[in-house]
């Protein structure tokens, strides 16, 4: 009995043993830090003054010690993936989902509606990134949603821009001529044949967007742009432990293992499913 496309690039990605080993270690990591402040009584934001810069002790209430004001490191660590994690994920779906919709409209349509809509596309791209996100975020107020906001705006361009090459190709297919002279109006043709038929592309590209997101943020953050204390994220917890690395390397190096880790793996996730889906794979 043949198997579909789809089971077929499953089982090219389940023989990547080293996309699937990332794959769990990135699910262990996501487990770790929306399920692990759970088990203690206290958050990444409460301090305690009576073990300030605490060292490791592992058989203590603060295994991985704490920072200078009292707070449990470990717990921030978490709670500051719970942060960045979210922000990678929900923002890469944003990014491609609107992505995916401009370049399958543009490709689609062609002509003079083509060329405006991609040459908004490049004036986008002729901003440098940062600065394009520090106005954004200025504009928006400032906060975690200005900051989720500002880094979709300026990823969506890429996804667009390879969904609208394979947008025209696909318009040129006998399917969509014959859909045409069905009656089928050129929404419903978008969104039912353009669209779905992109989504392979997206799903691989959508795999390497998510680390860029995460790296956005934490970069951001970094800089001092993104997430602000005392609420914690990856790349302000960075922040923090370069500016104490010298006398205090365990408060960069928590954080900082952690983020190479998540973006080892997705880039190990995205090599899978591209080799998965590349059709000139055979089992």
């Amino acid at each position: 009995m043949a198997r579909s496309p789809f089971r077929l690039a499953l089982a090219r990605f389940l023989k990547n043993r080293m996309a699937v080993a990332c794959t769990l270690l990135l699910a262990l990591i996501v487990a770790l830090c929306f399920l692990g402040p759970l088990f203690f009584p206290f958050t990444g934001e409460d301090s305690d003054f009576d073990n300030i810069s605490a060292p490791i002790d592992l058989f203590s209430a603060h295994p991985f010690g704490t920072d200078d004001f009292g707070r449990d490191l470990l717990v921030r660590v978490m709670e500051g993936g719970q942060v960045s994690l979210t922000i990678g994920f929900l923002g890469a779906l944003a990014a491609g989902v609107i992505g995916t919709l401009y370049g399958a409209v543009a490709g689609f349509a062609g002509g003079r509606l083509d060329r405006l809509m991609m040459a908004a596309v490049e004036v986008l791209y002729g901003f440098p990134y940062v600065i394009l996100v520090v106005l954004l975020s200025m504009l928006l107020g400032g906060g975690n949603i200005a900051l989720f906001a500002a880094i979709v705006f300026t990823l969506w361009l890429t996804p667009a821009t390879i969904v609208r090459a394979q947008a025209q190709s696909l318009a040129r297919r006998e399917f969509i001529e014959a859909a045409r002279a069905g009656g089928m109006t050129n929404t419903a043709i978008v969104l039912q044949h353009i669209v779905p038929n992109t989504m392979v592309l997206v799903l691989v590209y959508g795999s390497l967007l998510v680390p860029e997101v995460i790296l956005s943020e934490s970069f951001l953050s970094f800089l001092g742009i993104g997430i602000k204390e005392p609420q914690a994220s990856w790349g302000n917890l960075i922040e923090a432990g370069t500016a104490q690395m010298e006398t205090d390397l365990r408060l960069l190096a928590l954080p900082g293992g952690l983020l190479a880790l998540v973006l080892f793996s997705l880039n190990f996730i995205a090599d899978g499913l591209r080799d998965a889906f590349d059709p000139k794979e055979r089992l």
